[in-house]
């Protein structure tokens, strides 16, 4: 008497050629494609440290990461006038209601 098993079910990997080989993940290059640039955390900070990230990748090509580190200065600079610009207004303000 043949009974079957209901837990011996195929392997997921069943159908793969037995001729192919695992290779091991390439570690050496960078693996998002450049989206997240992990080799360079000046320009993952770039919010605060834009211009070093640049200047790491002007000192080493292979590390990604210039348009994170511009969009961070650019960024920064435009919170830094829109700051100005609101305390400006409030102390413009306070003048203003302090002479009435």
């Amino acid at each position: 008497m043949n009974e079957s098993n209901p837990y011996d079910s195929p392997s997921p990997n069943s159908g793969l050629d037995s001729s192919s080989e695992v290779r091991p993940l390439d570690t050496s290059g960078d693996g998002t494609g450049g989206l997240i640039p992990y080799k360079n955390p000046p320009a993952l900070a770039a919010y605060y440290l834009g211009i070093m990230g640049l200047r790491k990748r002007a000192q080493n090509p292979v590390v990604k990461g210039s348009v994170h580190a511009w969009i961070g200065i650019v960024l920064g600079f435009l919170a830094t006038l829109m700051n100005l610009s609101c305390i400006g207004s409030i102390i413009f303000a306070l003048i203003a209601e302090a002479s009435r």
